[in-house]
């Protein structure tokens, strides 16, 4: 065994104990007569201590020829320390270099030295060495674990969908196109029809966390050409509805986070609050009126989609969570159901940040006819859709669903100023390696 014990699992009350730990080297301090090594984990830090006096002269020499960030394994007595991190320290009885860091380093992973977001990209693999930026992932994994745990407890089956697709899912051109043997496809935008089509199928309520992929030349903060998106249908149900466990989804996600996250957020040091349930709705036309008060918003009309400047006012006045409700028909997808007395209006809505666009999602038109019209309607062939036509013509119930990014819903839990920050590698216009 490499290891006997994480450094979190060894405590003062150890003292006289031997253990076994394992990680890179975070510093080393040469004082003379007594060097300190401090080892990290995955954990946090150990701190090794060899008085020159009283360890072999060998660990010494192997002390004085680490270089950081190399991988070793220290097996040695637990000795009670207040000063040093844990309130303990290792005296060790032997020293093993699994692996020698070259030098310089690529970054500085103590964080002494500060680094561009594109070159800490560059060396990502250095950069999750730090406990703040690896304490993202470890929020972004109870975040997912905790979705999953609640769309299924609320009677959700997850399905996986084709990410390579031979139809746009909305038209338009925001796609990537690929190479499929003789002919042509593209990476997929989103799971929509495919979802929409387990509807028919009887699978009743669904839900998929995958990745989509949207080809838009965005040069923000806000955006990235490839997200994990976490899509939910439900048949029988209204928009209303779905809006509500889209807003339970948030509201359980922060929860599970503050209860299972503690110590990564007190290393991003944040405060995490839960937010209160239900968000506010307001309509599109208050929203509206809402930007218009602003100068750099007074030439919005109605029927415009809300561009960054009126997100920004919209959600300066909110101040919290809230939906977006009764959109313009025209400027939603085709597959959006029209109210019946009111068809210039839709059953969509967005849920908004103070910042940003969180999440999308509506009624959906559940009739062969209709849908079939509203798709032409779009200047798009009612034929390139017709195995989705298809799942129309045979019995659909209706239906309702929305999609929502894992990176926005970690910027706004996290406070972070630049989605880069939650993908491992991400993917926008100026970044295909690594």
């Amino acid at each position: 065994m490499l290891r006997t014990h994480y450094s979190s699992e060894i405590t003062p009350d150890d003292d006289g104990k031997n253990v076994t730990v394992a990680g890179w080297i975070h510093e080393i301090r040469d004082l003379g007569g007594i060097t300190f090594i401090v080892i990290r984990d995955r954990r946090g830090l150990a701190q090794v201590t060899l008085p020159k006096k009283k360890v072999d002269k060998k660990l010494s020499e192997i002390s004085r020829s680490i270089s950081r960030e190399s991988v070793v394994v220290v097996s040695g007595a637990v000795k009670r320390e207040e000063k040093a991190p844990n309130g303990y320290e290792i005296i060790p009885n032997e020293i093993r270099v699994l692996s020698g860091a070259e030098s310089p380093l690529p970054l500085d992973v103590t964080g002494k030295v500060g680094a561009d977001l594109d070159t800490r990209l560059d060396a990502r693999f250095v950069d999750l060495r730090r406990p703040e930026i690896r304490a993202i992932f470890k929020v972004r994994h109870h975040t997912l674990s905790a979705i999953r745990i609640f769309l299924e407890s609320n009677g959700f089956i997850e399905i996986n969908t084709p990410k390579v697709v031979a139809t746009a899912t909305e038209g338009g051109t925001a796609l990537f196109p690929i190479t499929y043997f003789e002919g042509e496809a593209f990476l997929s935008q989103s799971p929509q029809l495919y979802k929409q089509m387990m509807m028919a199928a009887g699978l009743d309520r669904v839900y998929e966390i995958g990745p989509i992929f949207r080809a838009e030349e965005h040069d923000t903060r806000k955006h990235l050409n490839e997200v994990i998106s976490i899509d939910i249908e439900a048949s029988f149900v209204t928009h209303e509805e779905v809006m509500s466990i889209l807003e339970e989804v948030v509201k359980h996600a922060h929860g599970h986070v503050s209860k299972h996250c503690a110590h990564e957020l007190d290393v991003l040091g944040i405060s995490l609050s839960v937010p209160k349930t239900p968000f506010r709705r307001i309509s599109y036309d208050e929203a509206m009126d809402i930007a218009r008060g602003h100068d750099e918003c007074k030439g919005v009309e109605w029927g415009d989609d809300l561009d960054t400047a009126a997100e920004k006012a919209v959600g300066e006045s909110i101040g919290e969570y809230y939906f977006i409700v009764d959109w313009p028909t025209d400027i939603k997808p085709y597959y959006v159901e029209p109210y019946e007395d009111r068809p210039e209006v839709c059953k969509a809505f967005d849920l908004m940040d103070p910042r940003m666009e969180m999440a999308s999602g509506a009624q959906r038109v559940h009739s062969y006819d209709f849908l079939r019209k509203r798709i032409e309607s779009k200047g798009l062939d009612a034929e390139g859709f017709k195995c989705y036509l298809d799942a129309f013509r045979y019995g659909m119930p209706p239906h309702a669903g929305w999609g929502m990014g894992v990176e926005r819903l970690l910027m706004s839990m996290l406070g972070l100023a630049n989605i880069r920050e939650t993908v491992l590698f991400p993917r926008d216009r100026r970044r295909l390696s690594p």
